[in-house]
């Protein structure tokens, strides 16, 4: 899962402010939308890599994992800045990076019955209701019920990290989550980023002048591509058996 530092941060900014950046969501869009066009073709570059050089790809995943990692850190410092023409390519190799990382994920998806080209299809729709939703319902939300939604996502989330660490753990001792904990964790995992894409209608302009796009455009893109992750994972675990 993606880091969630941004979430964190933006929620702490916000606290008793009022908006000071009406405009800096419709701003961030176009970088929202560009990241995650580089994800996608990370991600096909994965799989043709997966296909045709299959030995390659575990060592050049973990390559592109810490890189990313470290990249993510890095650019959302520096896009914290304002140093934009610097952020800019550090966000867009770490959308690339992030695409192939997900490799393993989709090439799981289309090879699962039941899943497949639709199933993935399926959560980048429901990524896209999941927006249209959260901005409605985001850009609404009462001083009070929007503190009290942020505190309660950023609690959940911080939780399903630990979670996943210990998923990830135990796998390396080749213990694997059943299928029934799978579908409890993936369902859970998609309740949270669907929260967490209300948040962001909330917490995002209380946080960030309409000039600073960039921090926005990450948070708004982790948001996004952890809740199609979660999508993905829950479809392929429903429609899986142990």
């Amino acid at each position: 899962m993606s880091s969630t530092s941004n979430f964190r941060q933006a929620f702490r900014d916000a606290k008793n402010q009022a908006l000071v950046g009406p405009n800096v969501i419709a701003n961030a869009l176009p970088w929202v939308g560009g990241g995650l066009v580089l994800t996608a073709i990370g991600t096909f570059g994965g799989l043709q890599l997966l296909a045709t050089n299959p030995g390659l790809f575990m060592p050049t995943f973990w390559v592109a994992a810490i890189a990313s990692l470290v990249l993510f850190f890095v650019a959302s410092n520096v896009a914290e800045k304002g140093n934009n023409s610097v952020a800019l390519p550090l966000l867009a190799t770490y959308s690339l990076l992030t695409g192939y990382t997900l490799t393993g994920l989709v090439a799981v998806a289309l090879g699962t019955s039941g899943v497949g080209f639709p199933g993935i299809g399926f959560a980048a729709l429901g990524c896209g209701i999941t927006f249209i939703a959260g901005r409605s319902i985001g850009s609404n939300l009462s001083d009070r019920d929007g503190m009290a939604l942020a505190k309660t996502v950023q609690l959940g989330i911080a939780a399903l990290f630990v979670v996943l660490l210990v998923q990830l753990g135990l796998s390396f001792f080749g213990i694997y989550t059943p299928t029934f904990l799978e579908v409890a964790i993936s369902g859970l995992g998609v309740a949270l980023f669907v929260g967490a894409a209300v948040v962001d209608f909330y917490i995002l302009p209380r946080s960030y002048r309409d000039d600073q796009y960039l921090p926005v455009a990450l948070s708004m893109y982790l948001t996004y591509i952890n809740l199609f992750v979660f999508i993905l994972r829950l479809l392929i675990a429903l429609n899986s058996r142990d």
